[in-house]
């Protein structure tokens, strides 16, 4: 029989702004797991920054992390799939970052790290000081992405920001159409950079194939451009309501936005 399956992606839909998670969700969520519900998180994030929540949320599923680059279990604390950047395209993307002066954030191995410290960089590094020890992201600052990409076993993304989002749209589309690589927007600010084919929805299916399940069975939760390709694949995609109209239309059900109880409600009206 086919399990039942939340995908819950984590910025702007199951996080506040203040990246805080409602008690209203916890409470809804912790029941559709006694209800017999698997729940799995999909997101832009690496896994050294997803700790604080899938702890809160007492998950025991793999965590589908960098717009689907890699699969990562928790309890086995290793990569189980994963399709990273290869080094000569890492190093490509790195040259035309510093031609066009567009500051990169390298998500490698069980780490992030970068040369320039951007607003980003420094709001992402703040947050993580908040946290215990245990669950903190590792940020560190290096004197060149380059050797960077060299030296680790695995690049899995880039996220790039810069205040000129005209200049940033443009970066993009270079990257697409000169390194054959994948953009995708995963906040207002901010496109990540993958090997292309990588999704939230490939990875996502993959997994659920993998358990002999059928993503008809699937309720995916999102807000962004990055998870259009999961709202697609899954039975059913709800949108947040602080997503764009972009990806409201591709989603089957628009709810409240990430500060209300809208996933709370839409758990006990329509799952359990």
């Amino acid at each position: 029989m086919s399990a039942r399956v939340i995908a819950l992606d984590l910025d702007g839909t199951l996080l506040t702004p203040k990246k805080t998670l409602l008690p209203s969700s916890l409470e809804a969520l912790s029941r559709a797991r006694e209800a017999g519900y698997q729940l799995i998180i999909v997101t832009g994030r690496h896994h050294v920054a997803i700790h604080p929540f899938y702890q809160a949320l007492a998950l025991d599923t793999p965590a589908i992390c960098c717009n689907g680059t890699y699969l990562y279990d928790y309890q086995a604390k290793k990569v189980l799939q994963a399709d990273p950047m290869p080094v000569d395209q890492a190093l490509q993307l790195i040259d035309l970052l510093n031609q066009h002066n567009i500051p990169g954030l390298m998500y490698v191995d069980d780490a992030m790290v970068y040369e320039h410290p951007t607003g980003h960089v420094i709001r992402t590094s703040n947050w993580a000081q908040t946290l215990p020890e245990h669950q903190r992201p590792t940020f560190t600052q290096v004197p060149s992405l380059a050797q960077a990409a060299r030296d680790v076993n695995a690049v899995w993304k880039f996220a790039l920001t810069d205040e000129d989002l005209p200049k940033l749209r443009q970066f993009a589309k270079q990257v697409e159409q000169q390194l054959g690589l994948e953009c995708e927007w995963s906040w207002h600010d901010q496109v990540d950079v993958a090997r292309k084919g990588n999704s939230k929805g490939k990875r996502l299916t993959q997994w659920i194939e993998a358990q002999g399940w059928s993503m008809e069975n699937v309720i995916a939760f999102g807000d962004n451009y990055n998870d259009i390709s999961m709202l697609e694949a899954a039975g059913t995609g709800v949108a947040m309501g602080n997503a764009d109209d972009a990806v409201k239309e591709r989603a089957n059900i628009v709810i409240g936005d990430n500060t209300t109880d809208s996933i709370a409600q839409f758990i006990y009206s329509r799952l359990i």
